[in-house]
C-alpha cells in the first residue's frame, strides 16, 4: 500500500526528538448514505455521502520513547494501524497513546468507523502541524478497510470499496433527519464482504439516480433529493429487507417529508425534513409518536449544509495529560487474536 510522505525540513528536523507531542483531529460521521448501489463500469459499488453535525474525535499523544501505540478503548485496532501509518509518513519514530471518544454510535450506519479512522489521521498530523489532504487521507485508509468519503466536507460520491472519490456534489440547505433504529448492530466490515449482485438494469438505474441526485445537489432540489433517497432505499430492500419500511414511508407522508434516507449497512432509516420548516417540532413528534409500536429508539439529526462549519475548531492547546508508557502486553502482538478489531 502507498502512504503520502512527509519530508520537508521542519518535520525531518522534529523526527524523533526528545519531547513528546500531541495533536487532536475531528471528524463528522454520515446519516447512512443519500444512494448506495452500482455503476455499470467494473468496480462500480459507490455511495452518496450525507453528512451530519455529529463527529468523532481522536487525541494522539505522542512517545518518543515507546515501542508500540497503545488505543482507548481497545479494541479500536483499525485507527490503531492508521496512526502508526501515519507516523511512519512523517519519519517519526516512538508511539504513544491514541484517544477515540465521540458521538457516533458503532454499527448504525452512521460512519463512526471511518470517522474515526479520519480524524486519527488529522490528530497525528496535527501533532507535527501537518495538514493531509483528502487524497492523502484516502491513501491511509486504502486497505484497512472499505471506507465512507468522511474526509470531504461536502456531500461526495465515494467508492466505499476501493476508498477513493467519484466526484463532489456540494452541500445542501441545512436538513434534518427523524430516525428509526430498529436495534442491534451491523459490522460494517463483515457486511462489505458479503459482496451483493446488481443486475444490467439496476445498475444502469443506480446511474441515472446519481446524474439526478448530482443536478438536485448542485440546485439545492431537496424533493428531488429526497425521492431520489427514498428510491435507494426501496432498491436495497432487494438486497437487505428493512422492518417497519412501510411505517416510516406513511409517517413521511402525513408529515409532507421530503423523503426516507436509509442506513444502508446500518440500522437505522429516517424521514428527511427541512430543518428551517416552522412546523418541524411538531413533524418530529408525530414521527416519534408513529414510531412507537414498532419499538427502537427514534433520534433526531441535523445534516450538515450551507454555512455550517464542518469540521469544529480543535483547542488552540491540546490536552496535556502524559500518555502511559506503552506495555508489552499493550502491544497487538501479545493479545489474543479474538481481542483484536477486525
Amino acid at each position: 500500500m502507498s502512504v503520502p510522505m512527509v519530508t520537508s525540513a521542519d518535520h525531518a528536523e522534529h523526527a524523533g526528538g526528545p519531547g513528546a507531542r500531541t495533536g487532536v483531529g475531528k471528524a463528522f460521521g454520515t446519516f447512512g448514505e443519500l444512494l448506495q448501489g452500482a455503476l455499470p463500469e467494473p468496480r462500480g459499488e459507490f455511495l452518496v455521502t450525507f453528512p451530519i453535525a455529529r463527529w468523532a474525535t481522536a487525541v494522539f499523544h505522542h512517545d518518543p520513547d515507546a515501542d508500540a501505540i497503545v488505543v482507548r478503548p481497545a479494541h479500536k485496532g483499525k485507527s490503531r494501524r492508521v496512526a502508526a501509518q501515519v507516523l511512519a509518513s512523517l519519519g517519526v519514530r516512538g508511539g504513544g497513546l491514541l484517544d477515540i471518544s465521540g458521538e457516533l454510535p458503532e454499527g448504525k450506519g452512521l460512519a463512526s468507523s471511518s470517522a474515526d479512522l479520519v480524524a486519527t489521521v488529522r490528530a497525528v498530523g496535527a501533532a507535527w502541524d501537518v495538514t493531509f489532504t483528502p487524497a492523502q487521507t484516502e491513501a491511509f485508509l486504502r486497505g484497512i478497510e472499505p471506507a465512507d468519503g468522511v474526509m470531504y466536507d461536502e456531500i461526495v460520491a465515494f467508492h466505499h470499496r476501493d476508498v477513493r472519490l467519484g466526484h463532489r456534489l456540494g452541500a445542501l440547505p441545512p436538513l434534518t433527519v427523524v430516525a428509526h433504529d430498529e436495534g442491534g448492530q451491523v459490522d460494517t466490515v463483515t457486511h462489505n464482504r458479503k459482496a451483493k449482485v446488481f443486475d444490467a438494469e439496476e445498475r444502469r438505474e443506480y446511474a441515472a439516480l446519481l446524474d439526478v441526485l448530482t443536478d438536485a445537489v448542485a440546485t439545492r432540489d431537496v424533493r428531488t433529493v429526497g425521492a431520489v433517497a427514498t428510491r435507494s432505499a426501496e432498491m436495497n430492500a432487494r438486497h437487505r429487507a428493512r422492518g417497519g419500511f412501510e411505517d416510516l414511508r406513511r409517517l413521511c407522508h402525513d408529515v409532507d417529508g421530503l423523503g426516507l434516507v436509509l442506513a444502508h449497512s446500518g440500522t437505522m432509516l429516517g424521514v428527511l425534513l427541512e430543518a428551517a420548516d416552522p412546523g418541524l417540532a411538531g413533524k418530529a413528534e408525530h414521527i416519534r409518536a408513529g414510531c412507537a409500536p414498532l419499538g427502537g429508539e427514534v433520534s433526531v439529526h441535523r445534516a450538515l449544509g450551507t454555512g455550517d462549519r464542518w469540521t469544529p475548531a480543535t483547542p488552540a492547546t491540546p490536552p496535556a495529560a502524559a500518555p502511559p508508557r506503552a506495555h508489552p502486553s499493550d502491544h497487538p502482538s501479545a493479545r489474543p487474536s479474538h481481542e483484536l478489531e477486525t
